[in-house]
């Protein structure tokens, strides 16, 4: 097909050949020549162009193909992001009742007054030092202090203190060296306080 358009357009000069001379036959032979080698190049160039686009686009789709397997493969070993997201939600859910079931054994709650609360506890029989039971902020100090409230135990405002105990002393941890002296005051305190109702 593609030397048939070349050389169609030659036929009336191919016809007159018997007319020519070597040199002219020559030369018109590698014209028709050339140009059918230009053609089959062309045409070459336009399948290699458009096998090109079509390996990419596969290349492209299986790359996208690959990728929603590995998010699947992903949920499927590591589970789906929002399963995993309410399963932490109620992990943290469930630390928060046991931290606050801890509360009504402490001796003291210690706060600033609105934004921190920490639970104590100073057992000197098993304990070196007061151990955190319990600690939040915001929501979680309110709720502290009116466990703290129904169960009766003591609530002491001291600002500096809270917010120390909060940031470095974990929960079920024994208070910090830097921390000794103002938590025994304040334990010292609430012991006497004990005292005078006993």
């Amino acid at each position: 097909a593609i030397a048939a358009g070349v050389i169609m357009p030659e036929m009336a000069a191919i016809e007159t050949v018997s007319g020519m001379g070597a040199a002219d036959l020559i030369n018109k032979l590698a014209s028709v020549s050339a140009r059918l080698v230009m053609a089959v190049l062309a045409i070459m160039t336009l399948i290699a162009s458009v096998d090109f686009i079509y390996q990419r686009w596969e290349h492209m789709k299986k790359l996208r193909m690959s990728r929603q397997d590995m998010k699947e493969e992903y949920k499927q070993t590591e589970g789906d992001p929002l399963i995993k997201q309410r399963l932490r939600q109620i992990r943290m859910d469930r630390a928060r009742k046991r931290m606050m079931a801890e509360v009504p054994k402490a001796d003291v709650v210690i706060t600033n007054p609105t934004h921190f609360a920490v639970a104590l506890k100073y057992d000197t029989m098993v304990m070196n030092a007061p151990m955190v039971l319990a600690k939040g902020v915001d929501k979680a100090a309110f709720r502290i202090r009116e466990v703290a409230e129904e169960h009766g135990i003591p609530i002491i405002e001291n600002p500096p203190l809270a917010r120390g105990l909060y940031a470095n002393v974990g929960l079920e941890e024994e208070i910090d060296e830097e921390h000794y002296r103002a938590v025994a005051e304040v334990i010292n305190y609430v012991w006497k306080l004990r005292g005078r109702k006993g």
